[in-house]
């Protein structure tokens, strides 16, 4: 008979004859020191059948960058700077005009006499005016808009690498859900032989009920945790198809590898890479250049405008413009008009002027936007590169608390063998077991994470997270395996601060 009571068991009754379970059907890999990456696949859900090649990450970064609606946005924009700036060239050269006219007028004449001009009139002319100068408005329209394609084609790299990192993000994240999915399978699995060992004892007498009540209840909290892994894992496939411009359901494989490798390369090389390269600091200097270019086009209307002017026409009482047959004198066929003017506006109660001052107070905006993203983008490299610092560290604790607790969960089910030890002390080991899992999974995907990060806040597109460009990098992975950075070049002197 079961014995429900937690008390000794009685010394005549000896243990069931139960073989202690492998690390194969514990979820425990046997230990390797030199272990530095885990390979990981994602299958599709339902194991459904894979459509055309795995997509490992330099796959899937570049199928984004080709397929992106955001970056067709961005191309867009940049295309239409251009046809700005077409525009603005175009300014430059003199404009032709022409029109045809007709009219009537009636004139008036002293009754009985016959009229001494046609009421009609058809009017045939043509007009070049050629801008001499305009206070070099021209000019700067010509130089704003030049300056505007420059501001479009860094924020179009300002997307790309934005998208970039969302893409290598969301697909390393997807790596990690994918092994917190095996881990909740792990942990499953000890569970379920837990509950089968715990309910042998009970079977023959060796251990009260509550053991096993506790033993499917933790077996049941493993379950739940498993289900939300594995939505993890469908939502993470599902955004990485949302960025690929697929279909959410195609039955896509992802695989790469949860890699580390030490970064070695320096803060001051970081900064000064970044003041170079950042696409967002080059946008807001363009930004000030621009600003510029409009206070000198909105001072341009206070200085006289020059211009010359060729006019030709025809005109005469038919629609052929033959002349007026009533006034001989009138009867030509070609008139020219050659015209030089100078149009200035010499007041106007201040209207232009503070104009000018607005666009002067606008470029004082620009400058203190830089000035303050300047020191935005210095706190965003100094906190990526103390974001590696610090996941490193964390994996380095995460391999040893894991390792402790793979050695903790083994003696606590072997006491729990040998009658020495509790379900308890089995179900609390699993449950380090597991977070230890959880914790060193993590820390290395926050770790890839941070140096993707860092490389985008330094203005570098690194689609594969390569470091074999870098001096004193390790052997590169091939080129399907996704490696993190871990050294590079040193400054060969300290950045200076932009002048605003």
């Amino acid at each position: 008979m079961p014995n429900d009571l937690s008390t000794p068991l009685q010394s005549s009754m000896t243990p069931p004859a139960i073989v202690m379970p492998s690390d194969e059907a514990l979820g425990i890999a046997p230990d390797d020191p030199n272990a530095t990456s885990v390979q990981v696949t994602v299958m599709p859900e339902d194991n459904a059948t894979p459509s055309g090649a795995a997509y490992d990450l330099p796959k899937t970064v570049i199928t984004a960058l080709e397929r992106n609606p955001r970056l067709q946005a961005a191309k867009a924009y940049l295309s239409a700077a251009k046809q700005g700036r077409y525009s603005k060239t175009s300014a430059f050269m003199p404009k032709l005009s022409g029109s045809y006219t007709y009219s009537y007028t009636d004139w008036p004449r002293v009754k009985g006499e016959a009229p001494t001009q046609s009421n009609t009139e058809y009017t045939l002319a043509f007009s070049v005016k050629q801008n001499l100068f305009t206070g070099w408005k021209v000019l700067n329209e010509y130089r704003k808009a030049k300056l505007q394609v420059e501001q479009a084609e860094t924020n179009y790299i300002n997307e790309e690498l934005s998208l970039l990192l969302t893409v290598q993000e969301n697909f390393l994240n997807l790596l990690g859900a994918q092994e917190n999915v095996r881990s909740a399978k792990d942990s499953v699995a000890r569970l379920r032989s837990q509950l089968q060992v715990t309910q042998a004892f009970y079977d023959v007498g060796l251990k009260p009920r509550l053991d096993v009540l506790q033993a499917e209840v933790d077996l049941g909290s493993a379950e739940d945790t498993l289900l939300q892994a594995q939505n993890t894992v469908d939502t993470q496939r599902a955004r990485l198809a949302t960025l690929m411009d697929l279909e959410l359901n195609d039955p896509l494989v992802y695989t790469g590898e949860l890699r580390y490798l030490p970064f070695n390369l320096s803060l001051e090389a970081c900064l000064t890479e970044a003041y170079r390269n950042r696409p967002d600091l080059q946008i807001y200097q363009r930004a000030i250049e621009i600003g510029r270019k409009d206070s000198h086009i909105a001072g341009s209307v206070m200085l006289p405008q020059v211009a010359a002017t060729l006019d030709w026409y025809q005109s005469g009482s038919h629609p052929d413009m033959r002349g007026d047959t009533l006034q001989a004198s009138l009867n030509k066929y070609d008139t020219y008009v050659f015209t030089i003017g100078v149009n200035w506006e010499i007041f106007d109660f201040g209207e232009n002027y503070f104009n000018w001052r607005q666009a002067q107070e606008l470029v004082k905006q620009f400058e203190a936007d830089y000035a303050n993203q300047f020191l935005e983008a210095t706190f965003d490299v100094k906190s990526r590169h103390l974001s590696i610092a610090e996941t490193a560290k964390r994996i380095k604790v995460a391999r040893q608390s894991l390792a402790a607790a793979k050695e903790s969960y083994r003696m606590a089910v072997a006491r729990y063998q040998a009658q020495v030890g509790t379900s308890t002390e089995v179900l609390d080991a699993q449950s380090r077991l597991s977070n230890a899992e959880a914790q060193a999974t993590q820390a290395v995907v926050d770790n890839q994470v941070a140096v993707a990060n860092l490389y985008v806040s330094m203005g570098r597109k690194n689609i594969t997270l390569d470091v074999s460009d870098l001096p004193g990098a390790p052997v590169p992975m091939p080129k399907t395996t996704v490696s993190t950075p871990v050294s590079g070049k040193q400054p060969a002197k300290k950045p200076a601060k932009p002048a605003s």
